[in-house]
Protein backbone atom coordinates (compact mmCIF):
# COMPACT_ATOMS: atom_id res chain seq x y z
CA UNK A 1 0.00 0.00 0.00
CA UNK A 2 1.21 3.44 -1.02
CA UNK A 3 0.68 6.57 1.09
CA UNK A 4 2.75 9.22 -0.13
CA UNK A 5 2.34 10.32 -3.45
CA UNK A 6 6.27 10.60 -3.48
CA UNK A 7 5.84 6.75 -3.47
CA UNK A 8 3.28 6.68 -5.97
CA UNK A 9 3.70 4.96 -9.83
CA UNK A 10 1.51 7.92 -10.97
CA UNK A 11 3.07 10.42 -9.35
CA UNK A 12 6.31 9.88 -8.01
CA UNK A 13 8.26 11.21 -11.02
CA UNK A 14 6.78 15.26 -9.67
CA UNK A 15 8.46 14.57 -5.92
CA UNK A 16 11.66 12.63 -6.61
CA UNK A 17 14.16 11.35 -8.93
CA UNK A 18 15.47 7.89 -9.47
CA UNK A 19 18.78 8.54 -8.92
CA UNK A 20 17.72 10.44 -4.95
CA UNK A 21 15.24 7.12 -4.43
CA UNK A 22 18.16 5.19 -4.99
CA UNK A 23 19.83 7.29 -1.74
CA UNK A 24 16.71 7.43 0.57
CA UNK A 25 14.78 4.35 -0.23
CA UNK A 26 14.50 1.23 2.55
CA UNK A 27 16.58 -1.15 1.18
CA UNK A 28 19.01 1.76 0.01
CA UNK A 29 18.88 3.35 3.64
CA UNK A 30 18.87 0.16 5.26
CA UNK A 31 22.04 -0.94 3.27
CA UNK A 32 23.94 2.20 4.59
CA UNK A 33 22.79 1.56 7.89
CA UNK A 34 24.60 -1.45 8.05
CA UNK A 35 27.85 -0.31 6.53
CA UNK A 36 27.94 1.95 8.96
CA UNK A 37 27.60 -0.38 11.44
CA UNK A 38 30.59 -2.81 9.67
CA UNK A 39 32.69 0.12 9.40
CA UNK A 40 32.52 0.69 13.41
CA UNK A 41 32.91 -3.06 14.07
CA UNK A 42 36.38 -2.18 11.60
CA UNK A 43 37.28 0.42 13.66
CA UNK A 44 37.12 -0.98 16.74
CA UNK A 45 38.92 -3.72 15.68
CA UNK A 46 41.58 -1.58 14.24
CA UNK A 47 42.11 -0.26 18.19
CA UNK A 48 41.45 -3.10 19.57
CA UNK A 49 38.07 -2.58 21.19
CA UNK A 50 36.82 -5.67 18.71
CA UNK A 51 38.21 -9.15 18.00
CA UNK A 52 39.17 -8.78 14.14
CA UNK A 53 37.54 -12.20 13.65
CA UNK A 54 33.85 -10.81 14.89
CA UNK A 55 34.49 -7.60 13.02
CA UNK A 56 34.78 -9.38 9.43
CA UNK A 57 31.67 -11.53 10.62
CA UNK A 58 29.90 -8.49 10.63
CA UNK A 59 31.13 -7.20 8.11
CA UNK A 60 30.20 -10.50 5.60
CA UNK A 61 26.43 -10.79 7.27
CA UNK A 62 26.08 -6.83 7.05
CA UNK A 63 23.89 -7.40 3.95
CA UNK A 64 20.03 -6.34 3.44
CA UNK A 65 19.36 -9.00 1.33
CA UNK A 66 19.99 -11.52 4.63
CA UNK A 67 17.94 -9.67 6.62
CA UNK A 68 14.31 -11.17 7.45
CA UNK A 69 12.93 -7.58 7.04
CA UNK A 70 9.41 -8.89 7.80
CA UNK A 71 11.53 -10.12 11.88
CA UNK A 72 13.03 -6.43 11.53
CA UNK A 73 10.09 -4.50 10.99
CA UNK A 74 8.29 -6.57 13.93
CA UNK A 75 11.05 -6.30 16.23
CA UNK A 76 10.92 -2.78 15.74
CA UNK A 77 7.39 -2.12 16.47
CA UNK A 78 7.64 -4.36 19.87
CA UNK A 79 10.78 -2.87 21.16
CA UNK A 80 9.41 0.65 19.95
CA UNK A 81 13.34 1.56 19.35
CA UNK A 82 14.60 2.68 16.56
CA UNK A 83 17.02 0.90 15.27
CA UNK A 84 17.00 -2.57 17.93
CA UNK A 85 14.82 -4.82 15.16
CA UNK A 86 17.52 -3.92 12.93
CA UNK A 87 20.17 -4.68 15.42
CA UNK A 88 18.59 -8.04 16.31
CA UNK A 89 18.12 -8.74 12.57
CA UNK A 90 21.33 -8.57 12.13
CA UNK A 91 22.07 -10.65 15.65
CA UNK A 92 20.34 -13.16 13.99
CA UNK A 93 22.71 -14.55 11.16
CA UNK A 94 25.54 -14.08 13.14
CA UNK A 95 27.68 -16.52 15.59
CA UNK A 96 26.57 -15.64 19.18
CA UNK A 97 30.17 -14.44 19.39
CA UNK A 98 30.34 -11.28 16.81
CA UNK A 99 26.64 -10.82 17.20
CA UNK A 100 27.55 -9.56 21.27
CA UNK A 101 29.99 -6.64 19.08
CA UNK A 102 26.89 -5.67 16.54
CA UNK A 103 26.71 -1.93 17.48
CA UNK A 104 28.85 -2.25 20.28
CA UNK A 105 29.11 0.95 22.63
CA UNK A 106 26.56 3.11 19.82
CA UNK A 107 23.38 4.39 20.14
CA UNK A 108 20.73 5.12 17.89
CA UNK A 109 21.99 8.76 16.80
CA UNK A 110 25.39 7.99 16.30
CA UNK A 111 24.63 5.53 13.47
CA UNK A 112 21.83 7.91 11.92
CA UNK A 113 23.73 11.69 12.30
CA UNK A 114 26.53 9.21 10.69
CA UNK A 115 24.37 7.96 7.47
CA UNK A 116 22.82 11.80 7.26
CA UNK A 117 26.24 13.31 6.80
CA UNK A 118 27.00 10.45 4.54
CA UNK A 119 23.99 11.05 2.51
CA UNK A 120 24.24 15.15 2.45
CA UNK A 121 27.65 14.17 0.58
CA UNK A 122 25.84 11.57 -1.90
CA UNK A 123 23.06 15.03 -2.33
CA UNK A 124 25.17 17.91 -2.20
CA UNK A 125 27.19 15.83 -4.95
CA UNK A 126 24.30 15.77 -7.50
CA UNK A 127 23.49 19.96 -6.27
CA UNK A 128 26.85 20.49 -7.96
CA UNK A 129 26.65 18.85 -11.10
CA UNK A 130 23.07 19.85 -11.49
CA UNK A 131 23.93 23.56 -10.51
CA UNK A 132 26.68 23.49 -12.86
CA UNK A 133 24.98 22.17 -15.69
CA UNK A 134 21.97 25.15 -15.02
CA UNK A 135 24.63 27.71 -14.50
CA UNK A 136 26.09 26.83 -17.83
CA UNK A 137 23.06 27.12 -20.02
CA UNK A 138 21.97 30.64 -18.28
CA UNK A 139 25.37 31.52 -19.06
CA UNK A 140 25.18 30.91 -22.94
CA UNK A 141 21.69 32.67 -22.63
CA UNK A 142 23.07 35.73 -21.18
CA UNK A 143 26.06 35.66 -24.48
CA UNK A 144 23.60 34.91 -26.61
CA UNK A 145 21.13 37.46 -25.65
CA UNK A 146 23.43 40.35 -24.18
CA UNK A 147 21.63 42.87 -26.59
CA UNK A 148 18.26 41.20 -26.48
CA UNK A 149 16.28 44.36 -25.57
CA UNK A 150 12.98 43.73 -23.46
CA UNK A 151 11.16 45.78 -21.02
CA UNK A 152 12.34 45.58 -17.54
CA UNK A 153 9.65 45.78 -15.19
CA UNK A 154 9.37 46.83 -11.15
CA UNK A 155 6.69 46.03 -9.40
CA UNK A 156 4.96 44.20 -12.27
CA UNK A 157 4.80 46.75 -13.80
CA UNK A 158 6.77 48.58 -17.23
CA UNK A 159 9.45 50.74 -15.93
CA UNK A 160 12.70 50.84 -18.71
CA UNK A 161 14.37 48.98 -21.48
CA UNK A 162 16.85 46.31 -19.71
CA UNK A 163 18.33 43.12 -21.90
CA UNK A 164 17.02 39.59 -21.43
CA UNK A 165 21.09 39.23 -21.19
CA UNK A 166 20.72 40.68 -18.19
CA UNK A 167 18.02 38.96 -16.40
CA UNK A 168 20.03 34.98 -17.59
CA UNK A 169 23.53 36.80 -16.24
CA UNK A 170 21.55 37.48 -12.71
CA UNK A 171 20.29 34.06 -12.35
CA UNK A 172 24.11 32.88 -13.69
CA UNK A 173 25.48 34.64 -10.81
CA UNK A 174 23.15 33.93 -7.86
CA UNK A 175 23.51 30.04 -9.38
CA UNK A 176 27.36 30.70 -9.21
CA UNK A 177 26.87 31.93 -5.22
CA UNK A 178 25.04 28.87 -4.61
CA UNK A 179 27.76 26.85 -5.80
CA UNK A 180 30.30 28.96 -3.72
CA UNK A 181 28.50 28.27 -0.08
CA UNK A 182 28.06 24.68 -1.13
CA UNK A 183 32.11 24.26 -2.04
CA UNK A 184 33.07 26.30 1.51
CA UNK A 185 29.70 24.31 3.16
CA UNK A 186 31.84 20.56 2.96
CA UNK A 187 34.34 20.73 5.25
CA UNK A 188 31.59 21.82 8.47
CA UNK A 189 28.99 19.14 7.25
CA UNK A 190 30.59 15.88 6.32
CA UNK A 191 31.76 14.82 9.22
CA UNK A 192 30.78 11.79 11.41
CA UNK A 193 29.23 11.13 14.68
CA UNK A 194 30.20 8.94 17.47
CA UNK A 195 29.55 9.74 20.72
CA UNK A 196 28.19 7.48 22.97
CA UNK A 197 24.98 7.52 25.65
CA UNK A 198 26.16 11.64 26.09
CA UNK A 199 28.72 12.73 24.38
CA UNK A 200 31.50 11.34 26.67
CA UNK A 201 32.47 8.20 24.59
CA UNK A 202 32.98 6.92 28.57
CA UNK A 203 31.90 3.53 26.88
CA UNK A 204 35.78 3.19 25.10
CA UNK A 205 37.65 3.57 28.05
CA UNK A 206 39.97 5.97 26.89
CA UNK A 207 39.81 4.88 22.94
CA UNK A 208 36.76 6.91 22.16
CA UNK A 209 38.70 9.66 20.37
CA UNK A 210 40.65 7.38 18.63
CA UNK A 211 38.19 5.25 17.76
CA UNK A 212 36.10 8.21 16.32
CA UNK A 213 39.14 9.09 13.62
CA UNK A 214 39.27 5.67 12.36
CA UNK A 215 35.24 5.38 12.49
CA UNK A 216 34.96 8.25 10.32
CA UNK A 217 37.84 7.81 7.96
CA UNK A 218 36.69 4.31 6.84
CA UNK A 219 33.71 6.16 6.46
CA UNK A 220 34.99 8.90 4.03
CA UNK A 221 33.88 11.58 6.51
CA UNK A 222 36.14 13.91 8.55
CA UNK A 223 36.62 14.00 12.27
CA UNK A 224 34.23 16.35 13.96
CA UNK A 225 36.25 16.72 17.01
CA UNK A 226 33.51 16.85 19.64
CA UNK A 227 30.12 14.72 20.06
CA UNK A 228 26.98 16.83 18.20
CA UNK A 229 24.41 15.15 19.22
CA UNK A 230 22.58 18.19 20.37
CA UNK A 231 24.16 20.77 17.86
CA UNK A 232 21.79 20.67 14.56
CA UNK A 233 23.45 23.52 12.81
CA UNK A 234 25.11 21.29 10.23
CA UNK A 235 21.84 19.80 9.17
CA UNK A 236 20.17 23.13 9.56
CA UNK A 237 22.75 24.73 7.25
CA UNK A 238 22.83 22.23 4.69
CA UNK A 239 18.93 22.08 4.54
CA UNK A 240 18.96 26.30 4.06
CA UNK A 241 20.84 25.93 1.80
CA UNK A 242 19.15 23.88 -0.67
CA UNK A 243 15.96 25.81 0.43
CA UNK A 244 17.57 29.05 -1.11
CA UNK A 245 18.91 27.30 -3.77
CA UNK A 246 15.22 26.03 -4.71
CA UNK A 247 14.31 29.55 -4.03
CA UNK A 248 16.71 30.87 -7.00
CA UNK A 249 14.88 27.85 -9.09
CA UNK A 250 11.66 29.35 -8.48
CA UNK A 251 12.66 32.99 -9.11
CA UNK A 252 13.63 31.68 -12.90
CA UNK A 253 10.70 29.47 -12.49
CA UNK A 254 8.14 32.39 -11.87
CA UNK A 255 9.60 34.78 -13.98
CA UNK A 256 9.11 31.83 -16.97
CA UNK A 257 5.63 31.56 -15.98
CA UNK A 258 4.52 35.22 -15.87
CA UNK A 259 6.47 35.92 -19.46
CA UNK A 260 4.73 32.87 -20.49
CA UNK A 261 1.13 34.50 -20.37
CA UNK A 262 -0.45 34.79 -23.66
CA UNK A 263 -0.57 38.82 -23.05
CA UNK A 264 3.15 38.84 -22.51
CA UNK A 265 4.94 36.15 -24.67
CA UNK A 266 8.04 36.70 -24.18
CA UNK A 267 9.00 33.33 -23.26
CA UNK A 268 7.99 29.55 -23.85
CA UNK A 269 8.24 26.22 -22.33
CA UNK A 270 8.94 23.87 -24.52
CA UNK A 271 5.92 22.25 -25.78
CA UNK A 272 5.65 18.27 -26.16
CA UNK A 273 3.59 16.85 -28.55
CA UNK A 274 2.03 14.53 -25.89
CA UNK A 275 1.11 17.25 -23.53
CA UNK A 276 -2.12 17.89 -22.29
CA UNK A 277 -2.83 21.90 -20.88
CA UNK A 278 -6.31 21.29 -20.52
CA UNK A 279 -9.09 18.46 -20.77
CA UNK A 280 -11.91 21.14 -20.90
CA UNK A 281 -10.05 23.90 -22.96
CA UNK A 282 -7.83 22.21 -25.87
CA UNK A 283 -6.34 25.67 -26.31
CA UNK A 284 -4.39 26.04 -23.27
CA UNK A 285 -0.85 25.42 -23.39
CA UNK A 286 0.23 25.48 -19.30
CA UNK A 287 3.52 26.13 -18.12
CA UNK A 288 3.73 22.59 -16.43
CA UNK A 289 7.27 22.73 -15.37
CA UNK A 290 7.78 26.51 -14.59
CA UNK A 291 4.91 25.97 -12.37
CA UNK A 292 6.09 22.98 -10.82
CA UNK A 293 9.63 24.47 -9.78
CA UNK A 294 7.98 27.03 -7.86
CA UNK A 295 5.58 24.15 -5.98
CA UNK A 296 8.43 21.95 -5.06
CA UNK A 297 10.48 25.15 -3.70
CA UNK A 298 7.90 26.29 -1.47
CA UNK A 299 7.49 22.60 0.04
CA UNK A 300 11.49 22.77 0.35
CA UNK A 301 11.56 25.92 2.41
CA UNK A 302 8.71 24.90 4.69
CA UNK A 303 10.41 21.38 5.59
CA UNK A 304 14.09 23.53 5.84
CA UNK A 305 12.04 25.46 8.60
CA UNK A 306 11.56 21.99 10.38
CA UNK A 307 15.89 21.59 10.08
CA UNK A 308 16.11 24.94 11.62
CA UNK A 309 13.77 24.18 14.59
CA UNK A 310 15.89 21.24 15.18
CA UNK A 311 18.69 23.65 16.47
CA UNK A 312 16.55 24.27 19.74
CA UNK A 313 17.72 20.64 21.78
CA UNK A 314 17.36 20.38 24.85
CA UNK A 315 20.76 18.98 27.32
CA UNK A 316 23.18 16.32 25.01
CA UNK A 317 20.10 14.64 23.41
CA UNK A 318 16.41 15.67 22.60
CA UNK A 319 14.84 13.20 20.44
CA UNK A 320 12.29 16.00 19.43
CA UNK A 321 14.93 17.91 17.85
CA UNK A 322 16.90 15.18 15.88
CA UNK A 323 13.97 12.75 14.98
CA UNK A 324 11.68 15.48 13.31
CA UNK A 325 15.09 15.69 10.65
CA UNK A 326 14.33 11.96 9.73
CA UNK A 327 11.08 13.23 7.47
CA UNK A 328 12.38 16.85 6.83
CA UNK A 329 15.82 16.07 5.80
CA UNK A 330 14.63 13.66 3.20
CA UNK A 331 11.95 15.82 1.35
CA UNK A 332 14.39 18.85 1.56
CA UNK A 333 16.91 16.48 -0.61
CA UNK A 334 14.10 14.77 -2.50
CA UNK A 335 12.26 17.75 -3.48
CA UNK A 336 15.59 20.23 -4.22
CA UNK A 337 16.60 17.60 -6.59
CA UNK A 338 13.42 17.39 -8.41
CA UNK A 339 13.80 20.81 -8.87
CA UNK A 340 16.87 21.12 -9.74
CA UNK A 341 16.41 18.16 -12.64
CA UNK A 342 13.03 20.31 -13.96
CA UNK A 343 14.64 23.96 -14.04
CA UNK A 344 17.41 22.25 -16.21
CA UNK A 345 14.69 21.01 -18.47
CA UNK A 346 12.59 24.25 -18.60
CA UNK A 347 16.59 26.27 -19.05
CA UNK A 348 17.40 23.41 -22.30
CA UNK A 349 13.77 23.92 -24.01
CA UNK A 350 13.23 27.59 -23.27
CA UNK A 351 11.85 29.73 -26.26
CA UNK A 352 13.14 33.21 -26.06
CA UNK A 353 10.61 35.26 -28.29
CA UNK A 354 12.78 38.50 -28.94
CA UNK A 355 10.08 39.87 -31.75
CA UNK A 356 7.41 40.04 -28.32
CA UNK A 357 10.02 41.70 -26.48
CA UNK A 358 10.99 44.26 -28.86
CA UNK A 359 6.98 44.87 -28.97
CA UNK A 360 6.14 44.76 -25.79
CA UNK A 361 8.92 47.29 -25.26
CA UNK A 362 7.44 49.43 -28.55
CA UNK A 363 3.99 49.44 -26.59
CA UNK A 364 4.88 51.06 -23.73
CA UNK A 365 6.04 53.98 -26.04
CA UNK A 366 7.68 56.90 -24.48
CA UNK A 367 7.35 56.41 -20.43
CA UNK A 368 9.77 53.71 -20.67
CA UNK A 369 12.33 56.30 -21.30
CA UNK A 370 11.84 58.79 -18.42
CA UNK A 371 14.61 57.21 -16.35
CA UNK A 372 16.75 58.89 -19.42
CA UNK A 373 14.99 62.40 -19.66
CA UNK A 374 15.40 62.57 -15.97
CA UNK A 375 18.71 62.34 -16.38
CA UNK A 376 18.84 64.63 -19.13
CA UNK A 377 17.13 67.26 -17.55
CA UNK A 378 18.47 67.01 -14.12
CA UNK A 379 21.76 68.85 -14.56
CA UNK A 380 19.62 71.63 -16.16
CA UNK A 381 16.34 72.10 -13.98
CA UNK A 382 17.65 70.13 -10.74
CA UNK A 383 16.52 66.47 -10.02
CA UNK A 384 13.85 66.88 -8.24
CA UNK A 385 12.15 69.85 -9.87
CA UNK A 386 12.88 67.68 -13.28
CA UNK A 387 11.09 64.56 -11.72
CA UNK A 388 8.00 66.49 -10.42
CA UNK A 389 7.61 67.74 -14.04
CA UNK A 390 7.93 64.90 -16.13
CA UNK A 391 5.79 63.08 -13.62
CA UNK A 392 3.50 65.59 -13.78
CA UNK A 393 3.22 65.65 -17.30
CA UNK A 394 2.89 61.86 -17.52
CA UNK A 395 -0.20 62.17 -15.36
CA UNK A 396 -1.87 65.16 -17.24
CA UNK A 397 -1.44 63.33 -20.73
CA UNK A 398 -3.15 60.24 -19.01
CA UNK A 399 -6.01 62.36 -17.48
CA UNK A 400 -6.21 64.46 -20.85
CA UNK A 401 -5.70 61.42 -23.73
CA UNK A 402 -3.34 63.27 -25.15
CA UNK A 403 0.00 61.11 -26.19
CA UNK A 404 2.47 60.96 -23.41
CA UNK A 405 5.44 61.24 -26.05
CA UNK A 406 3.86 64.60 -26.84
CA UNK A 407 3.62 65.66 -23.26
CA UNK A 408 7.18 64.96 -22.76
CA UNK A 409 8.26 66.87 -25.58
CA UNK A 410 6.41 69.90 -24.35
CA UNK A 411 8.68 69.32 -21.04
CA UNK A 412 11.80 68.57 -22.23
CA UNK A 413 12.04 70.53 -25.73
CA UNK A 414 12.79 74.26 -24.17
CA UNK A 415 16.18 72.40 -22.55
CA UNK A 416 17.34 69.33 -24.87
CA UNK A 417 18.18 69.39 -28.32
CA UNK A 418 15.71 68.21 -30.95
CA UNK A 419 18.06 65.41 -32.13
CA UNK A 420 19.22 64.16 -28.49
CA UNK A 421 14.98 63.94 -27.53
CA UNK A 422 14.41 62.21 -30.73
CA UNK A 423 17.09 59.43 -29.58
CA UNK A 424 15.93 59.28 -26.05
CA UNK A 425 12.05 58.79 -27.02
CA UNK A 426 12.39 56.46 -29.98
CA UNK A 427 15.91 54.51 -29.21
CA UNK A 428 15.61 51.87 -25.88
CA UNK A 429 18.89 52.77 -23.68
CA UNK A 430 19.53 49.95 -21.73
CA UNK A 431 22.65 51.75 -20.10
CA UNK A 432 25.12 49.10 -18.76
CA UNK A 433 23.42 46.18 -19.36
CA UNK A 434 26.00 44.90 -22.01
CA UNK A 435 29.02 45.26 -19.85
CA UNK A 436 27.56 43.32 -16.62
CA UNK A 437 26.56 40.54 -18.59
CA UNK A 438 30.23 40.48 -19.79
CA UNK A 439 31.58 40.57 -16.48
CA UNK A 440 29.45 38.17 -14.93
CA UNK A 441 29.73 35.44 -17.76
CA UNK A 442 33.62 35.83 -17.59
CA UNK A 443 33.49 35.34 -13.94
CA UNK A 444 31.25 32.61 -14.48
CA UNK A 445 33.10 31.07 -17.11
CA UNK A 446 36.11 31.02 -15.20
CA UNK A 447 34.36 29.15 -12.22
CA UNK A 448 32.89 26.76 -14.11
CA UNK A 449 36.30 25.76 -15.60
CA UNK A 450 38.31 26.12 -12.56
CA UNK A 451 35.88 24.25 -10.32
CA UNK A 452 36.51 20.46 -9.84
CA UNK A 453 33.92 18.52 -11.31
CA UNK A 454 33.11 16.32 -8.33
CA UNK A 455 31.89 17.55 -5.11
CA UNK A 456 33.19 17.60 -2.51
Amino acid sequence: MVDRLSESRMYAHLWGTDELHAVFGEEHRLQAWLDILAGLAAAQAEVGIVPEEAAREIAEGARYERLDMEYVAAETRTTSHSTLGLIRGLQRILSPTAAEYVYYGATVQDLTDTWTAMTMARVGAVVWRDLGDIERLLVEMARQHRDTVMTGRTHGQPGAPITFGLKAASWADEVQRHRDRLRQGAPRWLVGQLAGAVGALGFFHGKGTALRAAFCTRLGLADPGISWTSSRDRIAEFGSLLAMVTATLARIGNEVYQLQRPEIGELHEAGRTTTVGSITMPHKRNPEGSEHIVTLSRLVRANAVLLVEGMVAEHERDGRAWKVEWPAFTEVCLLSCTALQLTRDVLRGLEVDTAAMAGNLAAAGGPLASERLLAELAPVLGKHRAQAALQDAIQRAGNNGEPIEQALRQVAGDHLEAAMLFRLLETPDTGECGTMVDEVTRRCTQSLATDPAEWP
